[in-house]
Parts: C-alpha cells; sequence; structure tokens
C-alpha cells in the first residue's frame, strides 16, 4: 500500500509529524511525504525537530499571498505529486487551504483520502474563517475520517457520514506532545535570555499567542488593549507573547505593547520551545486550536479569544473558557484566575479529553486494515 501524507503550516506538521514518522517504520506500506511549504520559516522548524526531510515539497509561499492563489497553487502543485507517486491513499489534516486543496486534488486523481483530525465544526462558517469550509469540503471528499473525539464522530454521522469509516482516535497532537515533552528539557539558545529569564524568575507567567484571520482589525486592537491593563494591574505578573509574523497581528502589538516593563514580546517561538514554555506558564491566552488539546495535558488553563470553538470537549470538561476578545471579559478571567486559588485548580486540574498518545498507531491500523 503507497500512502502520502501532506502538510503545509506549523500545525499541520506538529500533528502529523508522530504519523509520519510511525508510517516511515511500518512494514508492508510504502510512505512518502509532501510540504507544501503554504507557511515556511515556522514549518521549517517544526521538521528540524522532529527530523523529517519531505520527499516533495511545493514551495507555495509568496509574500503577501491570498487564498486563491495560495488555492491553485496547491492544486496544480499537488497533481504532479500524484501524478508522480500513485498513491493509494492521502492523508491530510484539519482545516487548513492545504488540507482542503489537497482532498480536491485528491479527488480529481480518483486517490481517497484519509482526513486526520475529522469531525470538528462551530456551525459559523465565517468563525473560523476560512477553516470551517475547508475542514467542510474535506469531509465531503474524504473516504476515511480519523476523529479526535466522540463529539467530533457524532458531528460526522449527524451529516450522514457512513460509520464503518469513521475510527475514534484521540488528536495526533498529544502523540506529538508527549514525545517532545519528554525530550525538551529547557529552552534553546534561540529564545532571547530576557524571556528565559523570566520564566526562571516569575512564579506567574501569562502565555499569550494569536493569529486567527477573524481576530484581524478591531479584535487584536481589543486584545492588546487588555493585555496592556492586565499589565498594569498586574505588575507582578510578567506577559511573554510570541508574536505571530502576520503583519495584521504585528502592527497592534507594537503600537500598543511595546516599552512596558512586564510585557515580553518576542519573535514565534520554535515548537520545543514553546512546549517548554507552556509547561512552565501560569495561564495560556490564545486564539490557537492546538493550544487547547495541548495545555490540559500539562495541566494549564486556557483562555480562547473566539467566540466559538470546535472543541467543545475541552469546555465541558472544564479545562478551557471562552473569551473571546472583549477585553473586559479577559481582564475579569484573568483576575479572578489571580484572585482565585481554587478557580484555578478547578481548571488546572480538569481531565484532559484529546487521547493518550497512541491516534498514529490507530490511524495505520485502520489503514492496513482497509487494504
Amino acid at each position: 500500500m503507497k500512502v502520502l501524507t501532506v502538510f503545509g503550516t506549523r500545525p499541520e506538521a506538529i500533528k502529523m509529524a508522530p504519523l509520519v514518522k510511525l508510517l516511515s517504520r511500518t512494514p508492508g506500506l510504502e510512505h512518502r511525504s509532501c510540504s507544501t511549504g503554504q507557511h515556511r520559516q515556522m514549518l521549517d522548524q517544526v521538521l528540524d525537530f522532529f527530523e523529517i526531510t519531505p520527499d516533495y515539497d511545493l514551495d507555495v509561499m509568496q509574500p503577501g499571498q491570498n487564498l486563491t492563489d495560495l488555492t491553485c497553487r496547491v492544486l496544480q502543485g499537488m497533481r504532479e505529486v500524484l501524478d508522480n507517486f500513485r498513491p493509494d491513499w492521502v492523508l491530510v489534516h484539519g482545516d487548513t487551504t492545504t488540507c482542503m486543496a489537497t482532498s480536491l486534488a485528491a479527488f480529481y486523481a480518483g486517490v481517497k483520502v484519509g482526513h486526520v483530525e475529522a469531525g470538528l465544526r462551530t456551525g459559523n462558517l465565517q468563525s473560523p474563517f476560512p477553516e470551517e469550509a475547508n475542514r467542510l469540503i474535506t469531509d465531503r471528499l474524504a473516504s476515511a475520517y480519523f476523529a479526535p473525539t466522540q463529539h467530533n464522530a457524532d458531528n460526522l454521522l449527524r451529516e450522514n457520514i457512513d460509520g464503518t469509516r469513521i475510527v475514534l482516535t484521540g488528536n495526533t497532537v498529544i502523540d506529538a506532545l508527549l514525545w517532545a515533552k519528554e525530550k525538551v528539557t529547557g529552552f534553546s539558545e534561540r529564545v532571547p535570555a530576557t524571556v528565559q529569564e523570566v520564566f526562571r524568575n516569575n512564579r506567574r507567567v501569562l502565555l499569550v499567542t494569536g493569529h486567527r484571520r477573524e481576530n484581524f482589525g478591531d479584535g487584536f486592537k481589543q486584545i492588546c488593549e487588555a493585555v496592556r491593563t492586565l499589565a498594569v494591574r498586574f505588575p507582578k505578573l510578567a506577559i511573554v507573547y510570541p508574536v505571530h509574523l502576520n503583519p495584521n497581528v504585528q502592527q497592534p502589538v507594537q503600537q500598543y505593547l511595546t516599552d512596558i516593563p512586564n510585557v515580553y514580546l518576542t519573535a514565534p517561538l520554535e515548537y520545543p520551545d514553546f512546549v517548554y514554555a507552556m509547561k512552565h506558564s501560569w495561564v495560556i491566552l490564545t486564539d490557537s486550536g492546538g493550544v487547547q488539546e495541548e495545555a490540559p495535558s500539562l495541566g494549564k488553563p486556557v483562555l480562547v479569544m473566539r467566540d466559538t470553538t470546535e472543541r467543545p470537549e475541552a469546555l465541558e470538561a472544564g479545562t478551557v473558557q471562552l473569551v473571546g476578545t472583549d477585553g473586559q471579559r479577559i481582564v475579569d478571567r484573568i483576575e479572578e484566575l489571580w484572585e482565585s486559588e481554587d478557580a484555578y485548580k478547578q481548571m488546572a486540574t480538569g481531565t484532559n479529553p484529546y487521547g493518550d498518545g497512541e491516534a498514529s498507531g490507530r490511524i495505520i491500523s485502520f489503514l492496513k486494515y482497509s487494504g
């Protein structure tokens, strides 16, 4: 059996890495991997950490790329890869443009698609945009659905997906996290000394990340104003913010958060450094999907700067709370966690619903059984 794995962004690479590594050493399978290069620098850092060299690299990233151009470049590039390798299965991940466009290219080529992290839904095509549409399109084209949770599987069943093609796997991000957590024992030399010192010397570090397209503009302005308010109200709180490279994020962050003594802005952290930062943070404020899944395994409360989430399991478990981009909600919730030890413990000790680190093995077992 010939299996092609495809990824293009840092989150995809993290979540596909344990599957790529396990496929490469599974007898009876011929495996090759393809990077679209939808993200470049941040993607390559992850691949270096996991010691993965893609067999194909489309290198589609261009400055100022829009979704239409990106989709066209992935479609055209994948046509050549599929013609060259002729796989039986193409495995894609999640909800990126790489995922959606690769699934469409495979469908056109008559190749079966396996969707890793299938069945996530918000029910709102505009939030997250374009991810909700990407995952819906992918799930219309897929032949196998690797659902992280029962909730995700139920979403697919409600959409009349054949239950025999749905596999409850857990999330591969936990496979990656458990592997990385053992390997990473400290920050690399690439992390600024000032940031390393913050984590050594402060008991409470608020780790902030943000990149969602739907928060561009007024949303990020409110986020930055909330972080500024927190820094002033809690001078003993150290705030570390690895700032995404997108200009729509960089501009408001630089405008509102420079020259504040207890706010530490830095370039995006490479995956192992970010794992170490999560492990040693107090609370995480983010709009990331992956962090909602990872942080509960590390016992860290997560406040999500979105109005909806396709990961309701963490909400039900109490490890995650939605605060949107409303500055007052963000400040009020951080203040509650600062003041109330019970409120903090309730979030920090919740059970992680996203798996046991064996998701990759379950995916491969299905592929081998399916023929």
